[in-house]
Parts: structure tokens; sequence; C-alpha cells
């Protein structure tokens, strides 16, 4: 039986449905699920409206909720939903290491970079940033995994922390896939690395050129990209 929350979320998404706009998504998105062809900031919308109208205190009862939304969907807007109410304001303290099983779940089986990008920076950087002592750990586990999207997440989970990045751990997340040939697991480590050249450009050009022959020229150009850009390739400035 679809609970309310679950009703209420697909209600929304079929109005704001555009069948033109899904064609084209789906074919952008190599998605083996239609679309209802509704604009991800749109989604984050309805989500953060449905949140709001079905409070919900029991982290057991809000993970249910997540993972039957998750499980069952027929449409792909349907799962940016899921991950959308798993990192929703009014569920947010519900969101510890406990949930970790239901992260995995959905990295594991969205396998996908419009799904993985979203849990690693929001929700595994909420956990990194609130449990270190439980989350660092798992991390170290996943940045070996033979799983690329665990990798994946591993990689970008200090995304979203500017100067709080630890960049010991962030080199540590980096380090065991530098020699892989995989395209996400090389754009990861240039994004990750990009993403902290907003805050020291001289630390990430110095990395690039010390690890110049361990890294990828994919890894290489994302990493370095603010940086030229803004003419600071030196790393000597």
């Amino acid at each position: 039986m679809t609970s309310s929350l679950h009703a209420h979320l697909l209600d929304e998404l079929v109005k704001a449905g555009d069948p033109e706009r899904a064609q084209g998504q789906q074919k952008y998105m190599k998605s083996q699920l239609p679309f209802h062809g509704v604009r991800v900031p749109e989604v984050r919308r309805i989500s953060r409206v449905v949140a709001r109208a079905h409070p919900i205190a029991d982290g057991g009862q809000w993970e249910r909720e997540v993972l039957t939304i998750w499980r069952t969907a027929t449409h792909r807007e349907q799962r940016y939903g899921a991950i959308e109410l798993a990192y929703a304001p009014p569920y947010r303290k519900l969101l510890t290491p406990e949930r970790l099983p239901m992260l995995d779940e959905m990295v594991i089986t969205g396998a996908w970079w419009d799904y993985v990008d979203q849990l690693a920076a929001k929700h595994m950087g909420h956990l990194l940033a609130n449990y270190q002592t439980e989350i660092k750990p798992r991390l170290l586990v996943w940045s070996t995994d033979p799983d690329i999207w665990r990798r994946r997440t591993a990689i970008l989970s200090q995304l979203r922390f500017k100067h709080d990045t630890d960049l010991d751990f962030l080199q540590s997340m980096i380090e065991p896939s530098l020699a892989e040939p995989e395209f996400f697991l090389r754009k990861a480590i240039g994004w990750a690395l990009r993403a902290y050249s907003k805050i020291d450009p001289h630390y990430v050009a110095e990395y690039v050129a010390t690890n110049q022959d361990r890294l990828s020229p994919l890894s290489r150009r994302e990493a370095l990209k603010v940086i030229k850009r803004k003419g600071q390739t030196d790393p000597n400035k």
C-alpha cells in the first residue's frame, strides 16, 4: 500500500511533468527508467513541500519511506525525490550512521552519476561532517572497494567542505584510484581537487605538479580548470 507521503510525491511529480521534456531527459541520461519531465530544481521544491506536509520523527519509518520510493520508482524523478527526502531539513536529524545501509543501497543500485554525486556530496558529506569517528573508517574501506560508485562517493564526500576540508583524508580517498582507468573515478578525482582549488589554488597546483605522472590527463585538466581560468597555474604564486 502506498503511504500518504509516497502518494503525495508521485502526484506532484505527475502534475509537474512535461512529456516532451521527458524524452530529452531520458536520452541525455541514458536511462532505462522513463522521466516525468520535471526539472531537478522543481523536484527539489516538490520534495521540500512533501516533507513539510508529512512530519516523521522515527528514523526507521523515514528510512522505510525513502527506500520504498527508491525501490518502486517507475520514473527517474521519483528516485530524485527519494534522494531529496533523505536529506530534507525536516528529516535531516534522522540521517545518522545507522542509516549507512540505506545510503549504500542507493549508491550501489543507483550506479550513475546523477544519483551518486548528490548522495556523496550531501548525504555522505553530512555524515562525515557530523560523525567523523564512525564515518571515516567506512569511507576508507569504500575508497578501495571494487564498486566504482562507492569509490566515487568516498572521493566526493568532502566536496562541499571548503575551508573545513581534511586534506590528508582527501588524499587518502584519492590515492587508491589514481591508477584506475575508469572515467568516473578520474573525473571525480579532478572534481574533488577543483572544488578545493577555489579555497587554496596553491595546494592543488602543487599537488598536481607533484603527482603529474600519476594523475590521468582528465584528472589534471579538471583539477586545474579554475586555477588556469584565474591565471594561477604556477604553484609558487
